[in-house]
């Protein structure tokens, strides 16, 4: 650890603290229809599309219709895009070629990207068109990060009235999100990156001659807007296989600064919006403080972690550099650390560097992160809603310890919201422990494996972690392009996100009909250090108790391993 590397980090959190209010506010706004800056050049556009889809964006959904209504178009959209990656050899814009995907590794990438997990276990600039980049995964890159934050703020709606049947329109929050949001943001931070390098072209690959005099390939095509996209919409997928450890995805630090911003600015945004919409910013200030206070931990323990290697410095390599193993000399331990953290915190598969090359505990890291539902501060939507189901968890928990029937922000919390809120906590469980526990004992699924012992089931675990948790980041030492992981990790995928999902719009539904009772003398606080302090507890022991044990057998055994001169 140096002293310059806890300053970058700085950097960038004060970065995201500075725009983060700003950035909740004017989504709120969007939200609601208001006018915004963005309004008399898209307000038309909007307009229109709603004509043309015959949508009248005041007509309310109750929880079920909105709940099918984005069941229907994430199903219809995943045929089409399955469709696109078997037929691509027939479709336009693939100057290179490109044969269409496997059955099971189009399923697979089809559901990854409708799920908001960029899972890839393919090499992109090897596999995928032009076409298929563009008209394919970078349309779902919006369009799975547009459904996570409408459905964070179908849930908000539940807690701003009472006795109300209705969580908003589903089309008309869709439609909003990527017109006045998600759209600009990536015009913006796409711009920035192609003027630092990034290519942004439809010409085919073209061959170079190296100094050596060998011949080489250098693939390009249109990255620049896509790049901007998958680190906005914390999808993850990247145009080249080596992500954003890439020259042509993340060319220099100054890159390397936005794009870590850019992954993290709207997750932790929304804990504002929410305060906003429920009419209490201090509400949300108290999600926002317990977001910060896991990822600045996790950054601190990483960091840590990962400053050197021992096995190194007893040979006399010099420590000062921290663990460069899988790490671009371009970006540094620190910057390498903080992209890691982040990304593993929202659903964002996004890489600067190899997760599978971490030091044992460093590697502990971004496992447990997704393993506690990706609150820290969690993707785009989903991160708020997943916060939002461990309030009434910790509400429900301070009602026992003092006799009283639970409330948070005006709203009793019964048996009903506390079921399907654990209902949600334990589908991950059951996802990323039961499909560990199968595969780690099918010779079909371990023959994957690079490594044993320890690290071994690491990879097992990180990969069902990563799916479950709709993450899409990998211990890459696994190779995931086999029929039993590409359809188990597809399933795991799914549960992850609409598993989840269903039972939360299920609890708003149930909320926004109950009435919303004026605060009393007995009423717990649910804005300041102690409701934080009940809720980091909370999050802590849920995900401790689920996953410390697997835990202790992956990370924390090769890490004892490793300090008696054993590795894997």
């Amino acid at each position: 650890m140096t002293l310059i590397g806890w300053a970058q980090i700085a950097l960038v959190f004060a970065l995201i603290v500075i725009c983060a209010y700003p950035l909740g506010l004017y989504i709120a706004r969007v939200l609601a229809g208001d006018k915004v800056l963005l309004s008399p050049v898209l307000a038309p556009v909007e307009r229109g599309l709603y004509s043309l889809a015959g949508i009248d964006p005041r007509q309310g959904m109750g929880w079920m219709g909105y709940a099918v209504a984005l069941l229907l178009l994430n199903a219809l959209h995943f045929l089409l895009l399955y469709a696109m990656l078997r037929l691509q050899f027939y479709l336009p814009f693939n100057p290179q070629g490109m044969v269409g995907m496997s059955p099971t590794l189009a399923f697979n990438t089809a559901m990854s990207f409708v799920t908001n997990t960029n899972w890839q276990a393919y090499a992109g600039e090897g596999a995928l068109s032009y076409g298929s980049q563009m008209f394919g995964l970078t349309v779902h890159n919006f369009l799975s990060a547009a459904t996570g934050i409408a459905a964070a703020a179908a849930v908000a709606r539940a807690f701003a009235a009472g006795g109300v049947k209705e969580l908003g329109n589903f089309w008309a929050d869709l439609t909003r999100i990527t017109l006045y949001l998600l759209l600009p943001l990536a015009i913006v931070v796409g711009a920035a990156l192609l003027l630092m390098g990034v290519p942004m072209t439809l010409s085919a690959y073209v061959d170079a001659t190296t100094l050596e005099g060998a011949k080489q390939t250098i693939a390009l095509g249109p990255v620049a807007f896509q790049e901007a996209i998958k680190l906005l919409g914390t999808n993850g997928g990247g145009f080249f296989n080596a992500n954003s450890a890439h020259p042509f995805e993340n060319p220099n630090a100054i890159s390397n600064v936005l794009e870590i911003f850019s992954l993290v600015v709207i997750p932790f945004s929304l804990p504002f919006f929410f305060g906003k919409i429920v009419g209490d910013l201090r509400q949300g200030v108290a999600l926002f403080a317990v977001m910060a206070i896991f990822a600045v931990g996790f950054v601190a323990f990483a960091y840590a972690a990962e400053a050197a290697n021992p096995l190194l410095t007893a040979l006399g390599v010099d420590p000062s550099m921290g663990n460069m193993e899988g790490k671009e000399v371009r970006f540094g331990t620190a910057m390498s650390i903080l992209f890691a953290v982040m990304t593993t915190g929202t659903s964002c598969g996004a890489v600067n560097m190899m997760h599978d090359s971490m030091m044992p505990l460093a590697g502990l890291v971004p496992l447990f992160q997704m393993q506690l539902g990706e609150v820290t501060p969690g993707g785009v939507g989903s991160g708020l809603y997943a916060m939002l189901v461990f309030a009434l968890i910790s509400v429900f928990v301070a009602g026992l310890m003092v006799g009283r029937t639970p409330e948070y922000l005006g709203k009793k919390i019964q048996a009903k919201e506390v079921k399907l809120a654990m209902l949600s906590v334990l589908i991950l469980c059951l996802s990323i422990l039961g499909g560990t526990a199968v595969s780690i004992v099918l010779p079909v699924a371990t023959a994957s494996l690079a490594n044993a012992g320890p690290h071994g089931l690491s990879e097992m675990l990180y990969a069902y972690t990563s799916a479950t948790a709709n993450n899409g980041s990998a211990f890459a030492g696994l190779s995931a392009d086999t029929p039993w992981l590409d359809i188990t990790l597809a399933l795991a995928m799914l549960f992850g996100r609409f598993a989840y999902l269903v039972p939360v719009l299920a609890i708003a539904g149930s909320l926004a009909a109950k009435p919303k009772l004026p605060p009393s003398a007995g009423s717990f606080p649910t804005h300041g250090p102690l409701f934080v302090g009940l809720m980091v507890g909370v999050i802590v022991i849920i995900g401790g108790l689920q996953f410390m044990p697997a835990l202790s057998l992956g990370p924390l055994a090769e890490h004892v391993s490793m300090l008696a001169n054993t590795t894997f």
